[in-house]
Formats: structure tokens, sequence, C-alpha cells
């Protein structure tokens, strides 16, 4: 399995606004929302195109279209800050949602609910896991592994940032996945939380207080 970490400019500038305490809920969004659609084409490019001719005002030329259907997973509530951006390039993408929660205790996590079917179908061609923080890798192989069981045949997982202990722990329990993130930070802290980070995404997204 590969790991793909970022360095486009745009992601590098993006999620220094992202680790920036002083950042805003608005500003964060808008950031994470730019950060993503740079990891969206990095995570298509692996998309397979059909070919077929099309007439341009001048003469017949050939044209692509992808081949199959896609199908986007984001892992509530952080995941949702990712989803826009991925359905920018694919609009027809199908999008099944994933609800988990942090045990604080276990620092594993705690499954809710999923929209994804008891049975992928079989013209599903790549379904994308996208979760900010790849941080223990407990949701990551949780929810590879309740996709698997449907039937998904190709994932890939997209993060924002990451830690060598999460990435370990996805790479030993789904070598067959790549991983494509906007950085790997130095490692975890006592209390499962990326260092240096950026916080806990989903609150700075969707702030409660």
């Amino acid at each position: 399995m590969s790991i793909t970490v970022s360095q486009h400019p745009i992601v590098r500038t993006a999620l220094t606004h992202l680790r920036d305490k002083k950042t805003t809920p608005e500003v964060f969004r808008r950031e994470l929302h730019r950060l993503s659609q740079v990891l969206a084409v990095d995570a298509t490019q692996h998309l397979v195109i059909d070919g077929y001719s099309v007439q341009t005002p001048l003469a017949k030329a050939p044209g692509f279209e992808l081949s199959g259907q896609q199908a986007l997973i984001p892992i509530m509530r952080a995941g949702s800050g990712m989803l826009a951006a991925f359905l920018g390039f694919l609009p027809n993408a199908y999008v099944w949602h994933m609800t988990m929660s942090r045990n604080e205790e276990t620092l594993e996590p705690e499954f809710h609910g999923s929209k994804v079917p008891a049975k992928i179908a079989p013209n599903i061609d790549t379904c994308f896991i996208l979760d900010p923080m790849l941080a223990t890798g407990g949701s990551a192989c949780l929810a590879i592994d309740y996709v698997k069981k449907a039937g998904a045949e190709r994932i890939v997982f997209v993060g924002v940032l990451g830690a060598p202990e999460g990435a370990a722990r996805l790479q030993n329990a789904h070598p067959d996945v790549p991983i494509i993130i906007g950085a790997m930070d130095e490692r975890l802290n006592e209390h499962g939380y990326i260092m240096p980070g950026l916080g806990d995404a989903g609150d700075r997204l969707f702030p409660t207080t």
C-alpha cells in the first residue's frame, strides 16, 4: 500500500491556517475546502476512463468519461468538511455518511450508524473514505472494515493530517488501501491527539459553544 503525502503549495498554506488556533470556524471551513480540492486531484488520478468520439464545431475529437461509479464516505462530523470539494470533482458520486465518535477513555471509535448499503453494487469503481484526521487509525480501520464487508473492491483513504502511529495501524490492517494525506505530523500525545496537529477538526468546523 502506498502513502502519498502532498507537497502542493496550496495544501501547505491552507494547512497553516487550519493549524492556527486564531483561525475562525468560517476560515477553517474555507481552508479545509481548498486543501481538500487538491487532495481530490491526487486521490482520483487512478480512476479509469472510457474513450468515445465527440463532435466539435469543426471536426470529431477524442473524448473521455469516467468508467464506473464512485462513492464518497465522509466520517462524521469532520469528514463532512471535505465532502463538497470531492463532489466538485465527482458530482455524480454516491454519498454514504458514516457516524462515529471517539471514546475518550479507550481512544477507540464507537460506531453509531452508516448509509453504506448492505451490499455494494459491482459498478462501484472506488470508495473514498474522507476523514481529516488519521490519529490512532481506529476510525479509518473501522470504516474500511465496514465497507469491505459490504463488498467494496477498491478503497482509498483521504485525510488532511496524519500521525505515524495511525498510518502504521492502517497499513498493517489494510495494506491494499492507499493513503492520500496532506501532511504527516510527529506523533500522538497521551490523549491520542496529533502533535503539533490542529486540534479537534470537528469542533473547529462546527463549534458548539
